[in-house]
């Protein structure tokens, strides 16, 4: 009875915050997962909240998201380092270790909600023509809400990295701190060395679950002419199943993976609820020394010996850097805050991943994921104590496809369209939680998707993996507390439009393949509120319905980019420190020049590997001088054993 207990008041707590008490196989699938010990609702141990802080720490990490929780890790590994890692929310769930329930997130307390100005370029079906930006106010971040997909990227934006002036950012430089995170759980992937790594604190592995449908994709891409290849190995066009951060069907977040496993040690705190507002800046000499934050409703300050480092998401660290007094000098005078120094690059340059909803396909046959026929008691259990099932699926998505447009150079790999191919839609839910998540209004939904509601369908969305479009973030005043505004700028580019249209004709162009047409696959073109006055499939219509359904895909980044002293929209060197202030540095997706090909969990990881090296090479010199005589002596040796060697050749 005590593990029922226990199981009862964390599925009273988990469905408090998740706000998703209208799921009633929940408390099942919990009670489920605690009577089959499964870590009694938590099996690694959550990190402590710290209750009592000391007065100083070596490093002050901001934000335990993705990267700081990667930072948080690998800085604490030096035994004389003390190191604060600050989190503005609180501990993940065990729903939101849920794969299929990602979506059920959204909007929840583990989301800051954030959301875009209304603009007339994108998002025309969204309630009010806002965005809704969905980020991780939680302990592991975005990496608690994303869909754990795990794609690198494409070697050629980071040779491009190293080409704008950011030496040692290339593919070769940044590959192996991919490999360092990695444990890919796929033996046929694994043995593949060069690009893949196994026992790193990060699980990578395929889904559990999959349906028909993700056969189908990958025979379309066939048809079509593509191969099928592995996307985090040596050439990324083609057709793919999707690696996901996953453990044993459950969610692997950076918090789970980085940062359980070190709790124990004694100079590491992890401080909950903890939102910074400020960065302690010396003005006469340019060093951060500390940070303003408050816990319990109490300011607070905590001093910073040697780093303070910005690990907040591509929202809240340039914030951070305005609310401090750095960022574009004019604006910064215009809220009243002073300026340390002016950079005109912070907020700027902001890139993010669009994708146009509702494509969507019915079927004749009952076998895609529907909420109300696949999501139940059995399918709870089955999770708790199998670890596969339903409830495994990232909310479908199965099946990934890098392709070309007619504006891409094929013969380069560096493909300008990724199609999330998914075996569920907006409607498989009834109509309710994706509608909600993506802001889309009832109006459109009804008109659009309304006759779909239950049915069996699968869904393509095609995302821009290059966008032209940038768009930036100012304050809206010196309260830190205030959201600052946000202008997302989508499509205000026309090659933008271009290559997201041709985008949408190759995904319809999927539906007609033998390999859909077996499942009876027809697209859904019930014409689009707003350009009913177009003709269907001409480029004029599709121009007009990508501005409505735009959906984000939550890669919001490059907005305090890396780039030379000679670039002066720069906000940090290609060490990541912070030009013009001296012990401050940005380590999380903001550093990004440009956006990576593909979703980008997995390269902020990298970053903040790479990061945390470039800290131990600034500060542990006696390391390098160890490295120095250690290779001196290897040296010696090998002189000495080559002398023997000899020696005993001439006897």
């Amino acid at each position: 009875m005590g593990v029922l207990t226990v199981a009862a008041a964390a599925a009273k707590s988990a469905l408090t915050i998740a706000g998703i008490s209208k799921l009633t196989f929940i408390p099942a699938m919990l009670a489920a997962m605690a009577y089959f010990n499964y870590d009694l609702l938590d099996p690694e141990n959550r990190p402590f909240n710290q209750k009592y802080l000391r007065e100083e720490y070596d490093f002050i990490i901001v934000g335990g998201g993705s990267a700081g929780s990667v930072l948080a890790n690998r800085l604490s590994e030096v035994e004389g380092w003390n190191v604060l890692l600050l989190e503005a929310g609180g501990h993940e769930t065990d729903i939101s270790d849920v794969p299929l329930l990602s979506l059920y997130l959204h909007k929840s307390k583990l989301d800051w909600k954030y959301r875009t100005q209304p603009q007339d370029s994108a998002c025309q079906a969204m309630k009010d023509k806002r965005c809704s930006w969905t980020k991780g106010k939680v302990l592991g971040g975005s990496s608690v809400l994303n869909t754990m997909l795990y794609i690198r990227g494409n070697r050629r934006d980071f040779d491009q990295w190293e080409a704008f002036g950011n030496p040692g950012w290339g593919y070769e430089d940044v590959l192996p701190y991919f490999k360092k995170s990695e444990d890919q759980r796929n033996p046929y992937l694994a043995r593949d060395n060069r690009h893949h790594g196994i026992g790193g604190y990060l699980t990578v592995q395929d889904a559990p679950y999959n349906t028909p449908i993700g056969a189908a994709f990958l025979q379309a891409g066939e048809e079509m002419g593509y191969d099928i290849v592995d996307i985090n190995g040596a050439q990324q066009t083609g057709y793919a199943w999707y690696q996901f951060t996953m453990r044993r069907g459950t969610r692997c977040s950076t918090a789970k993976a980085f940062l359980r496993p070190v709790r124990l040690r004694q100079n590491l705190h992890v401080s909950l609820f903890s939102h910074v507002t400020k960065v302690l800046i010396d003005e006469d000499d340019k060093r951060a020394y500390g940070v303003q934050f408050i816990k319990d409703q109490q300011k607070q300050i905590v001093y910073a010996k040697r780093e303070v480092i910005l690990a907040a998401g591509a929202i809240a660290s340039p914030q951070l850097l305005m609310l401090s007094g750095i960022g574009p000098a004019q604006h910064l005078q215009e809220v009243g805050i002073d300026v340390i120094q002016d950079s005109p690059g912070v907020g700027r340059n902001l890139q993010d991943h669009i994708a146009v909803g509702g494509l969507v396909f019915e079927i004749d046959y009952p076998i895609s994921l529907i909420m109300s026929r696949l999501v139940n008691i059995n399918s709870a259990l089955r999770y708790a104590v199998t670890e596969d099932g339903p409830l495994t699926s990232s909310i479908g998505l199965e099946v990934v496809a890098f392709i070309n447009t007619k504006y891409a150079n094929s013969s380069d790999d560096w493909p300008d369209m990724e199609f999330m191919m998914t075996s569920a839609s907006i409607p498989s839910d009834g109509g309710t939680q994706v509608k909600r998540a993506h802001s889309i209004t009832d109006e459109f939904y009804d008109e659009v998707f309304g006759h779909l509601t239950n049915k069996d369908v699968f869904g393509i969305f095609p995302m821009m993996l290059r966008p032209k479009s940038r768009g930036f973030i100012k304050l809206r005043s010196k309260n830190p507390l205030e959201y600052p505004i946000m202008y997302h700028n989508y499509l205000t580019h026309p090659d933008d439009v271009g290559v997201l249209r041709e985008g949408v004709k190759a995904a319809v162009a999927v539906g007609e393949t033998k390999a859909m047409k077996r499942l009876g696959a027809r697209f859904n073109n019930k014409p689009v509120p707003n350009c009913k006055h177009l003709p269907l499939y001409t480029d004029e219509y599709w121009d007009c319905m990508i501005r409505q359904y735009t959906m984000t895909i939550y890669h919001l980044s490059c907005t305090a980019k890396m780039g030379p002293s000679t670039d002066p929209m720069a906000v940090v060197d290609p060490t990541l420190q912070v030009y013009g202030v001296k012990g401050l540095r940005v380590i999380d997706a903001s550093i990004m020049p440009t956006i990576t090909n593909g979703n980008i969990n997995a390269p902020v990881i990298m970053i903040a590997e790479k990061g945390s090296d470039m800290i131990k090479e600034t500060w542990l010199p006696k390391r390098r001088k160890r490295n120095a005589k250690s290779s001196k002596f290897s040296e010696v040796k090998k002189l000495f054993l080559n002398k023997n060697t000899s020696c005993s050749t001439n006897r």
